[in-house]
């Protein structure tokens, strides 16, 4: 199984679907797929900042508000042409409910999102990859430190994937489809 994280900076392309059904296909193996926030993330931070929730109870909302983008990624999927890989997309607040019950489950505050969960995600799995889809390269070589203090990753997300027994890929998906013409 890969998981693969479908960053929230995506959910504006228009292509989305299209891109995500092929690249999906070409990997040819079971998807777990991972939803990035997005602007659905940005609303709680927003009201967290107006209403000062605190961390845990904004980590909770935001996990909430996966569901609007969870749905999303499933409406894209089960559009023309059908994928042909088996995927399914992981119940973010599910998933975190149970984790806590887990030993090295993930802290609840806004320095985990979605990449961190998503790595959570390929270690309880055990995953043979993560991937990452996101708006931005990073460099082949680059530390995941290095990327979480440019905001490429989230800041927990080092310590997720520092042991992980799979490889990390990112791919700057914003670029493959406004590669795809049509």
């Amino acid at each position: 199984m890969i998981v693969v994280k479908v960053g929230g900076s995506l959910f504006d392309h228009p292509k989305l679907g299209l891109g995500l059904r092929a690249y999906l296909d070409s990997l040819e193996a079971d998807v777990l797929l991972v939803p990035g926030g997005g602007d659905a993330a940005d609303a709680v931070r927003t009201w967290d900042a107006t209403h000062h929730f605190g961390e845990v109870v904004s980590h909770w909302l935001a996990l909430r508000a996966l569901d609007v983008t969870s749905a999303l990624l499933r409406h894209l999927l089960l559009r023309e042409p059908p994928t042909a890989s088996a995927v399914r997309v992981l119940d973010c607040l599910a998933f975190s409910l149970e984790d806590d019950e887990r030993p090295g489950a993930l802290p609840h505050s806004w320095g985990v999102t979605t990449d961190s969960i998503a790595a959570r995600a390929a270690v309880v799995y055990e995953a043979e990859r993560l991937v990452l889809l996101k708006s931005v390269d990073i460099d082949v070589g680059t530390s995941w430190e290095v990327a979480a203090e440019r905001g490429w990753v989230d800041p927990h997300f080092p310590r997720v994937v520092a042991d992980a027994a799979f490889p990390v890929e990112v791919v700057n998906f914003r670029r493959v489809l406004d590669s795809l013409g049509g």
